[in-house]
């Protein structure tokens, strides 16, 4: 399994879309770090929260010793976040939402995406090309079953072509349900694409 410590700081967790565990895998490296001292984490925009007390709330999961939670942009439809901030009238300041991520951390800093890497933020703006121009690496989160092939090759070679580090490829098969055994089969097939680690979730 993937040395949580070695992983550097700052570094984005992304996914292949919704749903695939990026709140459960920055949880688990947050907590590694924390046993070693301050770690911050951001979320830059979540959709489908009412406010920061939302259970729905990623932030909410990674309260802990040692550690800080924060999200900058919260809207409340399910939606993308150019989506969900046209229903509510507003349009996202992404320039502000870039500044308040490259902010001075207390400690290790982790951030967290918002759905798959080619979500829309702006008009013809997605969240790759806007976080991109941060120029930190990441860790992408992916399924472990049936489509995980497809999505995680594009995520990964969507992020080298534009020049991310990619630090590590991990498959979750709690995000869809998937035995072990396929999720294992699946990380197998992966490294024989992949320049990077490819991890398998307990």
């Amino acid at each position: 399994m993937l040395d949580l410590h070695r992983l550097p700081s700052p570094i984005w967790i992304l996914g292949t879309g919704t749903g695939v565990g990026k709140t459960h895998v920055s949880a688990r490296i947050a907590e590694a770090w924390a046993a070693l001292g301050p770690v911050t984490y951001r979320k830059p925009f979540q959709t489908g929260v009412t406010g920061p007390d939302d259970p729905g709330a990623d932030a909410a999961a990674l309260a802990g010793p040692n550690l800080s939670a924060e999200t900058h942009v919260l809207l409340r439809a399910p939606l993308s976040p150019l989506a969900a901030a046209r229903q509510e009238g507003r349009t996202l300041d992404l320039e502000a939402a870039a500044a308040w991520c490259a902010r001075p951390a207390e400690g290790r800093l982790l951030l967290e995406g918002v759905g798959g890497l080619m979500v829309p933020l702006a008009p013809k703006v997605h969240f790759l090309a806007w976080a991109t121009d941060l120029g930190l690496p990441c860790v992408l989160v992916a399924t472990g079953g049936l489509g995980t092939l497809n999505h995680t090759l594009l995520s990964a070679e969507a992020l080298m072509l534009r020049g991310w580090r990619l630090e590590a490829v991990l498959l979750n098969p709690g995000a869809d349900g998937t035995d072990r055994a396929t999720a294992e089969a699946n990380a197998v097939l992966l490294r024989e694409f992949l320049p990077v680690p490819v991890h398998v979730l307990p």
